[in-house]
Protein backbone atom coordinates (compact mmCIF):
# COMPACT_ATOMS: atom_id res chain seq x y z
CA UNK A 1 0.00 0.00 0.00
CA UNK A 2 1.29 3.50 -1.43
CA UNK A 3 0.82 5.98 1.60
CA UNK A 4 3.61 8.04 0.05
CA UNK A 5 0.81 11.33 -0.05
CA UNK A 6 -0.42 11.21 3.68
CA UNK A 7 3.44 10.44 4.27
CA UNK A 8 4.46 13.89 2.49
CA UNK A 9 2.32 16.02 5.17
CA UNK A 10 0.93 13.60 7.97
CA UNK A 11 -0.37 16.94 9.20
CA UNK A 12 -3.61 16.86 7.02
CA UNK A 13 -5.63 14.28 5.77
CA UNK A 14 -5.50 12.48 2.35
CA UNK A 15 -7.72 9.96 0.57
CA UNK A 16 -6.37 6.79 -1.41
CA UNK A 17 -8.33 4.49 -3.40
CA UNK A 18 -7.77 1.64 -6.36
CA UNK A 19 -8.97 1.84 -9.87
CA UNK A 20 -12.48 1.22 -10.01
CA UNK A 21 -13.22 -2.34 -12.18
CA UNK A 22 -15.56 -1.64 -15.22
CA UNK A 23 -17.46 -4.81 -13.51
CA UNK A 24 -18.23 -2.46 -10.75
CA UNK A 25 -19.43 0.21 -12.96
CA UNK A 26 -21.91 -2.35 -15.22
CA UNK A 27 -22.92 -4.62 -12.64
CA UNK A 28 -24.64 -3.67 -9.42
CA UNK A 29 -22.76 -3.82 -6.28
CA UNK A 30 -22.62 -4.24 -2.32
CA UNK A 31 -19.88 -1.40 -0.53
CA UNK A 32 -18.66 -2.06 3.12
CA UNK A 33 -17.43 0.33 5.58
CA UNK A 34 -15.12 -0.05 8.61
CA UNK A 35 -12.66 1.77 10.43
CA UNK A 36 -9.29 0.95 12.25
CA UNK A 37 -7.95 3.59 14.75
CA UNK A 38 -10.77 4.91 16.62
CA UNK A 39 -9.25 4.74 20.13
CA UNK A 40 -5.54 5.38 20.52
CA UNK A 41 -4.44 8.64 21.61
CA UNK A 42 -2.03 8.48 18.69
CA UNK A 43 -1.82 7.89 14.96
CA UNK A 44 -4.50 8.72 12.57
CA UNK A 45 -8.17 7.34 12.03
CA UNK A 46 -8.18 5.45 8.82
CA UNK A 47 -11.74 4.59 7.36
CA UNK A 48 -12.08 2.22 4.60
CA UNK A 49 -14.03 1.39 1.90
CA UNK A 50 -13.96 -2.09 0.02
CA UNK A 51 -17.18 -2.86 -2.72
CA UNK A 52 -17.76 -5.60 -5.48
CA UNK A 53 -20.30 -6.44 -7.36
CA UNK A 54 -23.20 -8.76 -5.86
CA UNK A 55 -22.74 -11.30 -8.00
CA UNK A 56 -19.35 -11.84 -6.57
CA UNK A 57 -20.05 -11.81 -2.95
CA UNK A 58 -19.14 -15.09 -2.85
CA UNK A 59 -15.85 -14.96 -4.63
CA UNK A 60 -15.24 -12.78 -1.59
CA UNK A 61 -16.15 -15.17 0.83
CA UNK A 62 -13.25 -17.53 -0.74
CA UNK A 63 -10.50 -14.80 -0.46
CA UNK A 64 -11.10 -16.02 3.66
CA UNK A 65 -11.40 -12.52 4.82
CA UNK A 66 -12.39 -11.56 8.35
CA UNK A 67 -12.83 -8.85 10.94
CA UNK A 68 -9.21 -7.78 11.58
CA UNK A 69 -8.98 -7.58 14.81
CA UNK A 70 -9.20 -11.77 15.19
CA UNK A 71 -5.80 -11.58 12.37
CA UNK A 72 -2.25 -10.58 13.14
CA UNK A 73 -0.33 -7.86 11.53
CA UNK A 74 0.98 -10.56 8.69
CA UNK A 75 -2.28 -11.76 8.49
CA UNK A 76 -3.63 -8.92 7.25
CA UNK A 77 -1.30 -7.60 5.08
CA UNK A 78 -1.05 -10.79 3.08
CA UNK A 79 -5.55 -10.27 2.82
CA UNK A 80 -5.27 -6.98 1.65
CA UNK A 81 -2.50 -8.03 -1.22
CA UNK A 82 -5.11 -10.56 -2.31
CA UNK A 83 -7.77 -7.76 -2.37
CA UNK A 84 -5.99 -5.82 -4.24
CA UNK A 85 -4.66 -8.37 -7.08
CA UNK A 86 -8.45 -8.58 -7.45
CA UNK A 87 -8.43 -5.76 -9.76
CA UNK A 88 -11.35 -7.08 -11.99
CA UNK A 89 -13.76 -7.10 -9.82
CA UNK A 90 -13.00 -5.84 -6.00
CA UNK A 91 -12.37 -1.90 -5.73
CA UNK A 92 -11.48 -0.05 -2.12
CA UNK A 93 -10.50 3.74 -1.14
CA UNK A 94 -9.16 4.96 2.31
CA UNK A 95 -9.83 8.20 4.14
CA UNK A 96 -7.12 9.01 6.68
CA UNK A 97 -7.73 11.55 9.24
CA UNK A 98 -4.35 12.45 10.55
CA UNK A 99 -4.25 13.50 14.69
CA UNK A 100 -4.02 17.13 14.15
CA UNK A 101 -7.31 17.22 11.86
CA UNK A 102 -8.81 15.00 14.43
CA UNK A 103 -7.92 16.81 17.49
CA UNK A 104 -8.31 20.55 15.83
CA UNK A 105 -11.71 19.21 14.41
CA UNK A 106 -12.81 18.23 18.18
CA UNK A 107 -11.72 21.02 20.21
CA UNK A 108 -13.18 24.07 17.18
CA UNK A 109 -15.90 26.44 18.79
CA UNK A 110 -18.61 24.64 17.01
CA UNK A 111 -19.02 21.03 18.80
CA UNK A 112 -17.82 18.53 16.33
CA UNK A 113 -17.04 15.18 18.17
CA UNK A 114 -15.93 12.04 16.90
CA UNK A 115 -19.06 10.21 16.33
CA UNK A 116 -19.75 13.46 13.93
CA UNK A 117 -16.33 13.00 11.85
CA UNK A 118 -17.40 9.77 11.88
CA UNK A 119 -20.37 9.61 10.07
CA UNK A 120 -18.95 12.73 7.52
CA UNK A 121 -16.31 10.65 7.03
CA UNK A 122 -18.26 7.17 5.75
CA UNK A 123 -20.71 9.51 3.72
CA UNK A 124 -18.08 11.13 1.90
CA UNK A 125 -16.39 7.63 0.94
CA UNK A 126 -20.19 6.54 -0.02
CA UNK A 127 -20.46 9.66 -2.44
CA UNK A 128 -16.93 9.41 -3.84
CA UNK A 129 -17.50 5.31 -5.14
CA UNK A 130 -20.52 7.25 -6.34
CA UNK A 131 -18.72 10.03 -8.44
CA UNK A 132 -16.26 7.26 -9.54
CA UNK A 133 -19.22 5.58 -11.33
CA UNK A 134 -19.56 2.19 -9.00
CA UNK A 135 -22.75 1.27 -9.61
CA UNK A 136 -23.71 1.06 -5.63
CA UNK A 137 -26.81 -0.79 -4.51
CA UNK A 138 -26.20 -2.34 -0.99
CA UNK A 139 -24.19 -0.24 2.09
CA UNK A 140 -23.73 -2.32 4.80
CA UNK A 141 -21.59 -0.46 7.73
CA UNK A 142 -20.32 -0.81 11.28
CA UNK A 143 -21.79 1.20 13.42
CA UNK A 144 -20.78 4.34 15.18
CA UNK A 145 -22.99 5.34 17.97
CA UNK A 146 -26.82 4.09 18.21
CA UNK A 147 -27.39 1.83 15.52
CA UNK A 148 -30.76 2.48 14.21
CA UNK A 149 -30.12 5.94 13.90
CA UNK A 150 -26.96 5.95 11.94
CA UNK A 151 -29.18 3.58 9.45
CA UNK A 152 -31.74 6.61 8.97
CA UNK A 153 -29.01 9.17 8.40
CA UNK A 154 -27.63 7.08 5.82
CA UNK A 155 -30.56 6.33 3.66
CA UNK A 156 -32.04 10.03 3.84
CA UNK A 157 -28.44 10.99 2.70
CA UNK A 158 -28.85 7.90 0.37
CA UNK A 159 -32.50 7.05 -0.54
CA UNK A 160 -31.42 4.94 -3.81
CA UNK A 161 -29.30 2.38 -1.50
CA UNK A 162 -30.19 -0.27 0.59
CA UNK A 163 -28.31 0.41 3.75
CA UNK A 164 -28.07 -1.54 6.64
CA UNK A 165 -25.78 -1.04 10.21
CA UNK A 166 -24.92 -3.18 12.70
CA UNK A 167 -22.44 -3.58 15.38
CA UNK A 168 -19.75 -5.69 14.82
CA UNK A 169 -20.49 -5.43 10.92
CA UNK A 170 -16.80 -6.88 10.61
CA UNK A 171 -17.73 -10.22 12.19
CA UNK A 172 -20.99 -10.61 10.08
CA UNK A 173 -20.90 -9.25 6.33
CA UNK A 174 -17.22 -9.90 4.26
CA UNK A 175 -17.30 -6.78 2.42
CA UNK A 176 -17.31 -5.30 5.56
CA UNK A 177 -14.44 -7.54 6.64
CA UNK A 178 -12.96 -6.58 3.66
CA UNK A 179 -12.97 -2.43 4.46
CA UNK A 180 -11.75 -3.42 8.08
CA UNK A 181 -8.36 -5.29 6.64
CA UNK A 182 -7.67 -2.62 3.53
CA UNK A 183 -8.06 0.30 6.84
CA UNK A 184 -6.02 -1.54 9.77
CA UNK A 185 -3.00 -2.16 6.93
CA UNK A 186 -3.25 1.26 6.19
CA UNK A 187 -3.03 2.47 9.77
CA UNK A 188 -0.37 -0.06 10.62
CA UNK A 189 1.77 1.20 7.99
CA UNK A 190 1.37 4.85 8.84
CA UNK A 191 2.01 4.36 12.34
CA UNK A 192 5.19 2.61 12.12
CA UNK A 193 6.19 4.54 9.19
CA UNK A 194 5.41 8.17 11.12
CA UNK A 195 7.98 10.87 9.76
CA UNK A 196 8.38 13.24 13.29
CA UNK A 197 8.98 16.53 11.99
CA UNK A 198 9.50 17.79 15.45
CA UNK A 199 12.84 17.26 17.06
CA UNK A 200 12.50 14.63 19.93
CA UNK A 201 15.54 14.25 20.82
CA UNK A 202 17.24 10.71 22.88
CA UNK A 203 12.76 10.17 23.62
CA UNK A 204 13.22 7.85 20.83
CA UNK A 205 9.85 6.16 18.92
CA UNK A 206 8.94 3.37 21.35
CA UNK A 207 5.60 4.63 22.17
CA UNK A 208 3.91 1.09 22.17
CA UNK A 209 0.46 0.29 21.03
CA UNK A 210 -1.07 4.25 21.13
CA UNK A 211 -4.21 2.98 23.48
CA UNK A 212 -4.52 5.43 26.23
CA UNK A 213 -4.42 2.56 28.76
CA UNK A 214 -1.32 1.08 27.21
CA UNK A 215 1.85 2.13 30.48
CA UNK A 216 4.74 2.28 27.21
CA UNK A 217 2.95 4.95 25.44
CA UNK A 218 1.65 7.02 29.04
CA UNK A 219 5.32 7.06 30.07
CA UNK A 220 6.42 7.80 26.00
CA UNK A 221 3.51 11.10 26.53
CA UNK A 222 5.09 11.83 29.39
CA UNK A 223 8.25 12.26 28.00
CA UNK A 224 7.99 14.05 24.92
CA UNK A 225 5.79 16.94 26.23
CA UNK A 226 7.25 20.04 25.91
CA UNK A 227 5.97 22.50 28.93
CA UNK A 228 5.32 25.43 26.25
CA UNK A 229 4.71 24.25 22.85
CA UNK A 230 3.07 20.63 24.07
CA UNK A 231 3.09 17.39 21.68
CA UNK A 232 4.02 16.20 18.62
CA UNK A 233 1.85 15.97 15.74
CA UNK A 234 1.82 12.59 16.03
CA UNK A 235 -0.56 12.73 19.02
CA UNK A 236 -4.50 13.59 19.51
CA UNK A 237 -3.91 16.02 22.05
CA UNK A 238 -7.67 16.57 22.13
CA UNK A 239 -7.73 13.21 23.83
CA UNK A 240 -8.23 12.81 27.84
CA UNK A 241 -4.85 11.14 28.25
CA UNK A 242 -2.63 13.82 26.23
CA UNK A 243 -5.08 16.77 28.55
CA UNK A 244 -3.98 15.23 31.57
CA UNK A 245 -0.69 15.43 31.06
CA UNK A 246 -0.90 19.07 30.11
CA UNK A 247 -2.39 20.20 33.12
CA UNK A 248 -0.27 18.67 35.08
CA UNK A 249 3.00 18.96 33.46
CA UNK A 250 2.65 21.68 30.89
CA UNK A 251 3.37 25.82 31.56
CA UNK A 252 -0.04 28.01 32.43
CA UNK A 253 -1.12 30.44 30.29
CA UNK A 254 -2.55 33.72 31.29
CA UNK A 255 -4.59 35.60 29.26
CA UNK A 256 -4.07 39.08 30.48
CA UNK A 257 -7.41 40.07 28.59
CA UNK A 258 -9.49 38.04 30.89
CA UNK A 259 -8.55 39.39 33.89
CA UNK A 260 -10.92 41.85 36.11
CA UNK A 261 -8.23 44.82 34.73
CA UNK A 262 -8.16 43.40 31.20
CA UNK A 263 -11.58 43.50 31.31
CA UNK A 264 -11.83 47.30 32.46
CA UNK A 265 -9.24 48.23 30.08
CA UNK A 266 -11.37 46.60 27.36
CA UNK A 267 -14.39 48.75 28.15
CA UNK A 268 -12.55 51.65 28.51
CA UNK A 269 -11.30 51.53 24.86
CA UNK A 270 -14.76 50.43 23.71
CA UNK A 271 -16.64 53.40 25.40
CA UNK A 272 -13.38 55.82 23.85
CA UNK A 273 -14.56 54.10 20.32
CA UNK A 274 -17.84 54.67 21.37
CA UNK A 275 -17.99 58.13 21.95
CA UNK A 276 -16.24 59.45 18.27
CA UNK A 277 -19.71 57.93 16.50
CA UNK A 278 -21.84 60.07 19.32
CA UNK A 279 -23.77 63.18 18.60
CA UNK A 280 -21.93 65.82 19.93
CA UNK A 281 -24.10 69.07 21.61
CA UNK A 282 -21.75 72.08 20.38
CA UNK A 283 -24.37 74.88 20.70
CA UNK A 284 -25.96 76.79 17.72
CA UNK A 285 -24.79 74.99 14.13
CA UNK A 286 -22.32 76.81 12.11
CA UNK A 287 -23.57 77.57 8.47
CA UNK A 288 -21.23 75.82 5.16
CA UNK A 289 -18.93 78.32 4.13
CA UNK A 290 -20.48 78.29 0.89
CA UNK A 291 -23.79 79.96 2.54
CA UNK A 292 -21.31 82.28 4.57
CA UNK A 293 -19.27 83.77 1.59
CA UNK A 294 -22.39 84.20 -0.27
CA UNK A 295 -23.99 85.97 2.47
CA UNK A 296 -27.27 84.02 2.43
CA UNK A 297 -28.96 82.81 5.55
CA UNK A 298 -31.75 81.21 6.67
CA UNK A 299 -35.23 82.23 7.01
CA UNK A 300 -37.74 80.88 9.39
CA UNK A 301 -40.94 82.16 7.29
CA UNK A 302 -41.84 83.19 3.89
Amino acid sequence: MDLSEFEQDNSCSSRLSSAVPPLCVSEPCCLGIDEAGRGPVLGPMVYGICYCPVSKKQDLVDLKVADSKTLTEAERERLFEKLDSAKDYVGWALQVLSPNTISTSMQQRAKYNLNAISHDTAIGLIQFALDSGVNLKEVFVDTVGPAEKYEEKLKSRFPELEVTVRPKADSLFPVVSAASICAKVARDQAVKGWKFLEDLGDVGLEYGSGYPNDPKTKDWLAKVLDPVFGYPQFVRFSWSTAQTILDSRAVPVHWDDSDEEGDKETKKNAAAMLSYFTKKDTGKRQPHRFFHERKLEAVSDL
